[in-house]
């Protein structure tokens, strides 16, 4: 069955050529031009496997839009927008999407990022094999997912690498610049204060558990360390 990806985009133009790019790429594509309608149509239970969302939308905003469609789904998200400043980057990053194109983007590398997090995505679906790490923690590689004394973490693909690799080195300290490579993997230029954005979404989601789990220490000037039993 092909994969669907909902592209909401406001600029019928530019959501034409992305449609088109994904279709030659062997995926399927929907186009909403309205932030409000795109929501009532996820939370109508019609979820594609990827969500390319722009930021500046009619009816609601990418950033709420985003911000919604996270209470209910760990659909992968792609942020694209015009806006540039790295604060939006950062909040809609913050708010739970896993990647952020600025306009003007090439539509071949958009698609070659989709692409990416949906691979990412399948691997959940994979047969699950858990291997035990420090703490009471547990990780599923295949299907990247992290367990707390059976207490699981709803975590984004880049969330989950740096929670592995805090986890698969305790104690040891890990520059910023260190895991936003592991962030990146194309090591394409961007600020490393991405790295605390992620940290703070991790953070809030082990502070959820039962009881909560404040094992992820802050290096001043230098970057983070993972503080286990």
């Amino acid at each position: 069955m092909t994969e669907r990806v909902l592209v909401v985009e406001d600029e019928p133009k530019l959501a034409a050529l992305l449609c088109d790019y994904l279709r030659a790429a062997g995926l399927d594509s929907e186009w909403l031009a309205d932030g409000r309608q795109a929501l009532e149509r996820l939370q109508g239970g019609a979820m594609p496997a990827a969500l390319i969302l722009d930021l500046m939308l009619p009816g609601l905003d990418g950033l709420e839009l985003c911000r919604a469609v996270r209470a209910f789904s760990d659909v992968p998200i792609l942020i694209c927008s015009a806006r540039v400043e790295e604060l939006d980057r950062l909040l809609g990053l913050e708010l739970g999407a896993d990647d952020y194109v600025c306009k003007p983007f090439s539509p071949r590398e958009l698609v070659a990022r989709v692409k990416a997090l949906l691979r990412r995505a399948q691997g959940r679906l994979a047969p699950v094999s858990w291997v035990p790490a420090a703490g009471g923690f547990a990780i599923d590689e295949a299907g990247q997912r992290i367990l707390w004394q059976a207490q699981g973490l709803a975590l984004t693909p880049v969330e989950f690498r740096l929670l592995r690799q805090l986890l698969q080195h305790p104690r040891r300290v890990f520059e910023r610049a260190q895991l936003l490579d592991l962030i990146h993997e194309d090591f394409r230029d961007v600020s490393d204060r991405v790295v605390d954005s992620h940290i703070k979404n991790i953070r809030r989601k082990l502070a959820a558990l039962d009881p909560p789990q404040e094992c992820i220490a802050s290096v001043y000037g230098v970057g983070y360390r993972m503080d286990l039993p």
